[in-house]
């Protein structure tokens, strides 16, 4: 068990977290363990991939601008954020390049095409709006992160962080008014848009990032609009290619705005947003969220699966908010530590276990069975060992980086005041530091 000490508020959020990583565990596992027919029969009605996801992404944008103001520093926010999701990404790439080498998985042949938006993508970690096929499959939702760090950060350093609202508001919108009428692959449309673009984006990412890191006014707010321009990723290129897991630029653009949907929970809480206005807004993206596949996809069933998926999030995310003031079961913060190591690494697993496992071992439910319990030790089991052996001294070498910078650069001189509140009672031990999730 982690010894990470944290505000104990933030327990209830590192336990939606870990809930919504084993969610997503369970439905890549469920066609093995309930059978492929039982798995399509459920995703008529329920979407369990996408519940788990987008409760990811609504956490995200609650705990995201929360720490990026708590530091009041881009320069420290961004550090610590790329040694917090790297160290572990890497590793999850490397053990899949290993399993490659040694004959359990091939290596995608469109990647192997597109060698340079594929490599580019990945290490901007913004391949699926580059269009390039994810190495491990998970790693399209940390597209979405990266641009909803990008943006957020704009919006911080141009003082418009407070209008979460109006983005939440606006980007339901749009999904839900554009529909099909947004073109999905304006930017990535052929294999040399794919290239440029991928080189594009990593341009922009690497100045931006020096940019914040400089600490410089007159070098971060440039870099700051650059962040915003981002936000035409989901909005024009949603689904560039085949590959791409988000099924089009409307769906895209509605994730994104479950993202600032969180963003508006944080500011109703604090007192930065009217509930009066922050309550309609939910309202919208969640009827939003409902109702925008149906109405550009049509089907009895779309409609009653994204409401049944949005419902079940909308709950979801309540029940935890509303407890979050009681003490959370330790499995469920230890679970919520290791969630980024464990939806890295599932998938993996999952598909090597797999490889192993004689092919007799599924036909029968016993089979599946152990099958299912060989895969939940070995994916547990290696979670926390990357949690414990690479995210957590990742982060520790992330601070020693912050301070070296700070001594060798001078303090940020960009900064704006701390407005994260105080914790209500003494941090303790045995609690995961949701405040530097990625997820």
């Amino acid at each position: 068990m982690s010894s990470v000490i944290i505000k104990p508020r933030l327990a209830w959020l590192d336990a939606l977290r870990g809930f919504a990583a084993l969610v997503v565990v369970l439905f890549h596992l469920s066609p093995i363990a309930i059978g492929a027919e039982n798995h399509a029969v459920m995703g008529r009605y329920f979407d369990m991939g996408k519940y788990g996801v987008l409760l990811f992404f609504l956490v995200s944008g609650y705990v995201i601008p929360m720490s990026l103001e708590r530091h009041g520093s881009p320069r420290k926010f961004w550090i610590g954020r790329l040694f917090r999701i790297y160290p572990a990404y890497l590793i999850s790439v490397a053990l899949f390049v290993a399993l490659i080498a040694a004959g359990v998985f091939t290596f995608p042949r469109s990647l192997a095409r597109e060698s340079t938006a594929g490599l580019l993508g990945h290490a901007t970690m913004l391949q699926e709006f580059v269009g390039a096929r994810s190495l491990v499959r998970p790693f399209w939702t940390l597209s979405f992160e990266m641009t909803f760090y990008l943006i957020v950060a704009g919006l911080f350093v141009w003082g418009l962080h407070r209008f979460s609202a109006w983005w939440a508001a606006g980007l339901i919108l749009v999904a839900a008014v554009g529909g099909t009428g947004l073109p999905k692959n304006l930017l990535g449309a052929t294999v040399g848009d794919r290239r440029y673009l991928a080189v594009l984006l990593a341009l922009l990412v690497g100045v931006s990032l020096l940019a914040y890191v400089s600490g410089r006014r007159w070098l971060v707010l440039p870099a700051g609009l650059l962040g915003l321009c981002f936000v035409a990723l989901p909005l024009l290129n949603g689904h560039s290619t085949k590959y791409g897991i988000a099924n089009s630029s409307w769906q895209a653009t509605f994730m994104l705005a479950v993202m600032f949907a969180g963003t508006v929970i944080y500011r109703a809480q604090h007192g930065q947003l009217s509930r009066w206005a922050a309550v309609p807004v939910l309202a919208l993206v969640a009827a939003g969220v409902a109702l925008t596949t149906w109405l550009s996809v049509g089907g009895r069933y779309e409609l009653i699966k994204w409401c049944a998926t949005t419902a079940a999030v909308v709950i979801t995310f309540a029940i935890g908010f509303a407890l979050r003031e009681r003490r959370v079961p330790a499995v469920l913060v230890w679970l919520g530590a290791v969630s980024y190591s464990l939806y890295l690494l599932h998938s993996v697993i999952l598909h090597g276990l797999q490889h192993v496992a004689p092919e007799s071992a599924l036909d029968n439910l016993l089979g599946r069975a152990a099958f299912s319990v060989a895969f939940g030790i070995l994916t547990l089991g290696g979670a926390w060992l990357s949690y414990r052996y690479v995210e957590q001294p990742g982060q520790n070498l992330g601070r020693r980086v912050q301070q070296w910078v700070d001594a060798r650069l001078g303090p940020d001189a960009w900064r704006r005041p701390v407005t994260v509140p105080a914790p209500a009672r003494p941090v303790e031990a045995g609690e995961a530091a949701v405040a530097s999730s990625p997820m």
